[in-house]
């Protein structure tokens, strides 16, 4: 180890940043040491979600180099959205309770209160839903709560993949991390970028968030340390907190192991192991809509047939064509010949369908959904009963991401209320994973006819109550249910023969004495 490694090593240990110089990058700073190559595969990542893809370059009918844009199916993003889709929705229902049919008292009520509000207040679940559309497409999300002083309520802070870095992980997961967010500002019709680094680290037991704030006008770098009040008046370098047993963000990756960074903590996205398939499939696409396009019809004309100019630069004549038309091929013809000769094909429409559905079947097994998941010709996609039916791969591939957000939830749902206990925002118990519901409401993949048959079957055996079954299969509270099973029974109480006769003597000649 030379000499510059050991001062870089005593800074790190340390805790502070040396701020003399600009940070160019994230691993500018002592504290941070990602590898590079994470960095690049996450940005690259980010670019293809959103659709940035250099132009095509071609030669045309003159042989001039030009420029067209790429046509591209974002399968990045379709797979994302479906998984996320599948994944999570606005019925899931978190609580937190340890009551059961033998208690009268939940001794978690009021955490489950707690929680409650504060998701409500947050828009959690809708929340969630949009982030976990690029959490599969980039590879992870984080997030984090914070009391607003102001109000003295608990909010949600988001980061995408590309805003967190991980400081130190064990196998249980990421325990200490950094969070970056970026603020313009214009000065003197300059735009300014501020970022904060906000890092989130242990000393003992004591939890340490500390705040550093770099100034630039390159959007590409980082920035020299400035002072916080710069741009926030009330943000303290330092807090400490006490009482916490786990770190104050929570990181959500894709379920799977990050195969090309074997020893990174961070999370690969779906699409990150099937680049070569979405390649194939963009430049299937591409090429098929330039020949929509282009017709790619190819004419031979006699050099004969052409009008000719000289160049600007007083070079020898030559044959005018549309700059923007690759259509046009200039032949020599003999007098005897036709001058004008179309060569033209026809758009070879099936064969690019055919080969995209290809491709397509491709990343149905990259991605390990089932076949039939993804269609360009238009074909109906498989039900929902049909996906658990078939016992699918979608189902048992989408099952192993649902326990990954179960665990990020429940995580989160303890940092909220330690976070809160710290704050004497909140005085009850704080509850372990085992007390923490999540029910993800698994009803857009169960057959309404197969559960009918299964409870009716369970309650003819006496293995589960009639109201119970009404609950579950109706989703519905327990005091409707009750009420249901009464309205059933005097239904059929009233359509009894031997209750009808009854009822027309009791209306007839009254009531026995």
């Amino acid at each position: 180890m030379n000499v510059i490694d050991r001062i870089k090593n005593l800074f790190k240990r340390g805790g502070y940043a040396l701020t003399e110089g600009t940070l160019k990058t994230i691993n500018d700073h002592p504290k941070i040491n990602i590898d590079p190559n994470e960095l690049a595969r996450i940005e690259r990542n980010f670019a293809e979600y959103k659709g940035e893809y250099p132009k095509v370059e071609y030669l045309n009918s003159m042989g001039e180099l030009r420029e067209r844009d790429y046509m591209y199916l974002n399968m990045m993003k379709l797979s994302s959205e479906l998984l996320s889709g599948l994944v999570f929705n606005e019925q899931c229902e978190i609580v937190v309770s340890d009551a059961d049919d033998d208690k009268e008292q939940n001794t978690f009520k009021n955490a489950d209160d707690f929680i409650q509000h504060v998701f409500e207040h947050n828009d959690f679940k809708k929340n969630l839903m949009r982030y976990l559309d690029p959490m599969f497409a980039i590879g992870g999300i984080a997030v984090r709560p914070y009391v607003d002083q102001a109000t003295g309520e608990i909010e949600f802070s988001w980061a995408l993949a590309n805003a967190f870095f991980p400081l130190r992980s064990n196998s249980n997961g990421i325990t200490e991390g950094v969070i970056k967010s970026v603020t313009t500002k214009m000065e003197q019709k300059k735009t300014i970028y501020y970022t904060l680094l906000e890092f989130h680290e242990w000393v003992n037991d004591l939890y340490v968030i500390t705040n550093e704030l770099y100034k630039t006008d390159n959007k590409g770098e980082i920035g020299k340390r400035v002072p916080l009040n710069e741009l926030y008046e009330d943000l303290q370098e330092k807090t400490e907190i006490a009482g916490l047993t786990r770190p104050n963000f929570n990181y959500l990756k894709p379920a799977g192991f990050n195969n090309i960074h074997p020893h990174s903590p961070l999370g690969l996205g779906i699409t990150d192991n099937c680049k070569p398939t979405l390649k194939q499939i963009n430049d299937t696409y591409d090429q098929f809509n330039w020949e929509l396009r282009m017709g790619q019809r190819t004419v031979f004309i006699s050099d004969q047939m052409l009008k000719v100019r000289p160049d600007e630069h007083g070079e020898p004549p030559r044959p005018v064509f549309d700059p923007d038309v690759n259509v046009f091929k200039l032949a020599k013809m003999e007098f005897d010949q036709e001058f004008v000769k179309d060569v033209t094909n026809d758009i070879r429409t099936e064969q690019y369908v055919s080969a995209i559905n290809h491709h397509l079947k491709t990343l149905e097994m990259d991605l390990q959904l089932s076949v039939g998941t993804f269609s360009f010709d238009g074909k109906s996609m498989k039900t929902a009963t049909e996906v658990v039916s078939e016992n699918s791969l979608t189902y048992r591939t989408r099952n192993n991401h649902v326990n990954e957000v179960e665990k990020f939830i429940k995580g989160l749902v303890v940092s909220v209320l330690e976070l809160a206990k710290a704050y004497k925002l909140f005085s009850g118990e704080i509850p372990t994973f085992e007390h923490i519901g999540v029910d993800f409401d698994d009803g857009v993949f169960q057959d309404r006819s197969a559960l009918l048959q299964f409870y009716g079957q369970a309650k003819t055996y006496g293995f589960i109550p009639s109201v119970e079954a009404i609950q579950r299969l109706f989703e519905v509270p327990k005091e409707t249910a009750e009420q249901w099973l009464k309205d059933m029974q005097a239904e059929q109480l009233a359509n009894d023969p031997m209750e009808r006769e009854y009822q027309s003597q009791k209306d007839t000649y009254g009531e026995e004495e």
